[in-house]
């Protein structure tokens, strides 16, 4: 460090913040110190760093198992890619654990209440991490919880308008002209599908339709099992004598696998049935047709709770609690006008 601090004309304090903290340090000495350390190939030892300052530079990320597929699963490793590297700009790592286990759970608490880690960040689980009678709430680390609002029990949040986000779809297809609909839902009662389904319903009141004009299906499959849900739910629209003209999906993977599964039937997509996905996906560009979805906001998802873990971690209260994001609609080649009202099998 001290080798840094000469060839960049700085103090060797300057160096440590300029490394460790950039945010600290104004843009030409860091630039400085940054191509010093380069030409001399120094990296700084991030376990020496902790030691000297007391605390631990690790975040950890739990993800509610039994895999890391989960909710919006599509979307994940954007998210996560974003948290890290923001992160990572301010001398913080991320480390994951995955909730598949009792042993799990025991892990987590154990890393916040032993210090090993200065903050958790816990993706969309119903529930904290908990293990007999302690819960990570009771663990002196500050939490963040991403994609599940739980800032009414005063833990900062970060989440996307999944209400606003699915209403917004189904209006695009009672524009288009579409009165009946099939709803392909995720898990019952999982925080997602309830948001989702009643941004549905709130469409169909705006539109003058009423629930009747909705065809419910699935909520027995976790969101990690969408390519199944909806390929049983393209079974039972093959099945209906009065078949709906448009179909929304809680998932990219349920309408990428129901439009798969109807045009191999003969359906035409969008020329029988038009469909609508949720979460953006990137594979979604290049199905057949290009699937029309409503696009979360992956890159802000992960550095905003990046961002709110770091004011925690510096001592800063957030404000607000609840960091509410945008999802987008993307128009694509799944929809279109219905040729016609309640299509029967040809």
């Amino acid at each position: 460090m001290s080798d840094v601090a000469r060839l960049a004309g700085v103090a060797t304090s300057t160096v440590s913040r300029a490394l460790a903290i950039p945010g600290r340090v104004n843009e030409e000495t860091r630039r400085r110190v940054a191509a010093a350390a380069e030409q001399l190939g120094y990296i700084p030892n991030a376990a020496a760093r902790s030691l000297r300052a007391g605390k631990s530079t690790n975040i950890m990320a739990t993800l509610p198992g039994p895999s890391t597929i989960f909710g919006v699963a599509q979307i994940i490793p954007a998210v996560v890619q974003s948290l890290a590297a923001t992160l990572s700009e301010h001398g913080f790592d991320l480390l994951f654990c995955n909730r598949n286990s009792p042993a799990a759970e025991r892990h987590i608490l154990s890393q916040a209440f032993g210090g090993s880690v200065r903050g958790v960040v816990v993706f969309g689980a119903e529930a904290l991490p908990s293990y007999g009678r302690r819960s990570l709430t009771d663990a002196d680390v500050p939490v963040v919880s991403l994609l599940i609002d739980r800032s009414a029990a005063g833990i900062p949040s970060v989440v996307t308008n999944d209400r606003g986000a699915m209403r917004e779809g189904a209006l695009h297809l009672a524009a288009l002209g579409h009165r009946s609909f099939l709803y392909v839902a995720g898990e019952a009662g999982n925080y997602h599908e309830v948001e989702r389904y009643s941004g549905l319903l709130d469409a169909l009141a705006t539109a003058g339709l009423s629930e009747a004009a909705v065809i419910r299906h699935g909520g027995r499959f976790g969101f990690n099992e969408g390519l199944r849900s909806g390929v049983e739910a393209a079974q039972a629209y093959l099945a209906m004598q009065r078949r709906p003209t448009a179909v929304i999906c809680c998932a990219d993977d349920a309408a990428i696998s129901f439009i798969a599964t109807v045009r191999s039937h003969g359906v035409a997509v969008p020329g029988d049935v038009s469909v609508v996905g949720f979460d953006g996906a990137a594979v979604g560009a290049f199905c057949d047709p290009p699937l029309t979805t409503l696009a979360q906001p992956t890159e802000d998802l992960g550095s905003r709770a990046a961002e709110i873990m770091l004011q925690l971690a510096d001592g800063a209260a957030p404000s607000p609690l609840n960091t509410t994001l945008s999802s987008r609609l993307l128009l694509r080649g799944s929809t279109a006008a219905p040729a016609g009202e309640d299509r029967t099998p040809g």
